[in-house]
């Protein structure tokens, strides 16, 4: 064991001498020539494992992400939701509309290719929405930063497979009289622990309003869409996908910053805070989509320029969790 952690200590060391850059998202750093103190550090947390039974094999494992991103700023805002009232403009609830300049109520896969985006990277052309969030005298809150992640639940991540191109899908529960269980929503504070799964929160000073929206990752592998706009998806259980829905897909997290700590009496366009809700409508390039789903095969994390521009080196560290 001590001599793993020796020969580990070694290669880290040298790299940092030399300041050879990591990848973008890596654990550890060497911020500048010659400062050894998080590996120093690292090394210390090391060692204190030695004592609680951690093996060789173990240290060994790299850490378990996968990850691509999509950075899509805020578009536009309608009255429009093409999944629940599709054709029928100005019959829903008003929404931030994220990604592509052109979703509508008439909007269809065809249109969505046809458009342009916000996204980073530009092969995104989705559809992303949510509720419009408002203060307690009616204005508007808007969206200040919105990033949608896709990673993976299940243990079996090489058998992951695209979205199908029109693929319709909504998490959380727009028209919910309470707090849904298990929820599928998190309001939480920009750098702050304090978080909720039933009800908006106040941030403290400094800090920003945060909504994150975990969407299903098993596919029924048949339909692009259900009655309810729900069924033809579900949630991995036990990492892993459930009989009825056989096709593993990524699983998307919106995660979008609010430009305000929120203030008691806030209301989304649906509802209280339990409402939270979110659709997607895909309309990845397909290319684009296969090649950054090396990302979640492979467990590498990557930014928007996807498996092709990323460091895929891993940084091995005890797998604590996953």
């Amino acid at each position: 064991m001590l001599a793993t952690i020796n020969r580990w200590a070694a290669t880290s060391l040298a790299a940092c001498a030399k300041f050879i850059p990591l990848p973008r998202h890596s654990t550890i750093q060497c911020r500048r020539r010659g400062s050894l103190t998080p590996l120093v550090l690292t090394i210390g947390w090391l060692t204190l494992l030695l004592g609680s039974g951690m093996t060789a094999a173990s240290l060994q494992r790299p850490v378990a992400i996968g990850e691509f991103v999509a950075f899509c700023p805020f578009s536009h805002r309608a009255m429009d939701d093409p999944i629940l009232f599709p054709g029928m403009a100005g019959h829903s609830h008003n929404h931030d509309f994220f990604a592509n300049s052109s979703t509508a109520a008439t909007s269809t896969l065809e249109s969505l290719l046809a458009n342009p985006t916000t996204c980073d990277p530009a092969q995104d052309r989705s559809a992303y929405w949510v509720p419009t969030l408002y203060t307690a005298s009616g204005a508007i809150i808007p969206v200040e930063q919105a990033t949608f992640y896709y990673t993976v639940h299940i243990d079996d991540a090489a058998s992951l497979q695209p979205y199908p191109l029109g693929l319709k899908m909504i998490a959380g529960q727009a028209t919910a009289t309470s707090a849904p269980q298990p929820a599928y929503f998190k309001w939480s504070c920009l750098g702050e622990p304090d978080s909720s799964t039933t009800d908006f929160v106040v941030c403290p000073a400094g800090s920003k309003l945060e909504l994150l929206l975990d969407f299903p990752d098993c596919w029924n592998g048949r339909d692009l869409d259900s009655t309810d706009h729900k069924s033809h998806m579900a949630y991995s259980i036990n990492q892993a996908c459930p009989a009825n829905y056989p096709v593993a897909v990524p699983v998307l997290q919106f995660k979008l910053r609010y430009a305000s700590r929120g203030e008691a009496g806030m209301r989304l366009a649906s509802g209280a805070g339990y409402t939270a809700h979110g659709d997607f409508f895909n309309a990845w390039q397909a290319d684009a989509l296969a090649n950054r789903l090396n990302c979640l095969r492979k467990l590498v994390k990557c930014g928007p320029e996807g498996f092709a521009g990323a460091d895929t080196r891993f940084v091995y560290l005890p797998l604590l969790s996953k």
